[in-house]
């Protein structure tokens, strides 16, 4: 949903990223300091119901995701190592930012329920981004769906923003319903968007 600001973005952090790259910082290096700041936010704050925090730091460094890639380009340096590496530490930062949504409700959140939403994201998520990976490694393309990963990480912020506000830890509980939901959609659109190319593909080698 949101891939239509990307170019906004990139064009807005493509000045920090000509100055990290002109005091040799390598784009892997920023791939790496982004996913170790999101988790050590994420595991920091939330179990602790600072969820504003969370929510915004995990925010800024998510553009980290979108910073190394930039940085990439801009130097000539995108390799298959590059964007293996940012896809691994990707799935890294996304499990622990929703583990530390997990470990929110078994303490200060206290809700079975929001800790089984978190759970039910973190596995739909993780599900959603290897369905696309695993797709193109086979030759497909499944970059389709209602929730990307950008998506996914703004809903949670909203959602964990509005339940600090209102001091309600169920606004969040009920925001992970709604994005676990979406993210279900999502792989389902990318299993049946794979299984219509595989279709398509054998039919023309019949």
């Amino acid at each position: 949903m949101l891939e239509h600001i990307r170019g906004l973005v990139t064009a807005i952090i493509s000045p920090l990223a000509r100055l990290l790259l002109r005091i040799g910082v390598s784009p892997d290096a920023v791939t790496v300091l982004g996913t170790v700041a999101t988790c050590s936010a994420a595991l920091w704050f939330a179990p602790r119901g600072q969820l504003i925090a969370a929510a915004l730091v995990v925010t800024v460094f998510a553009l980290f995701d979108l910073l190394d890639g930039t940085m990439a380009r801009l130097s000539n340096r995108v390799s298959p190592f590059g964007a293996f590496l940012d896809s691994t530490l990707d799935r890294i930062a996304d499990a622990v930012v929703f583990g530390a949504v997990v470990l929110y409700f078994g303490g200060e959140g206290d809700s079975t329920f929001g800790a089984a939403m978190a759970l039910l994201c973190l596995v739909t998520g993780v599900t959603t981004s290897y369905a696309r990976a695993r797709a193109e490694s086979l030759g497909f393309n499944a970059r389709v769906g209602l929730m990307e990963r950008a998506d996914r990480l703004v809903v949670l912020g909203i959602a964990a923003i509005a339940a600090e506000l209102s001091d309600e830890p169920l606004v969040l509980a009920w925001g992970l319903a709604l994005l676990g939901a979406l993210s279900a959609v999502t792989l389902v659109q990318r299993i049946w968007a794979v299984r219509e190319q595989a279709a398509a593909r054998n039919t023309m080698g019949a």
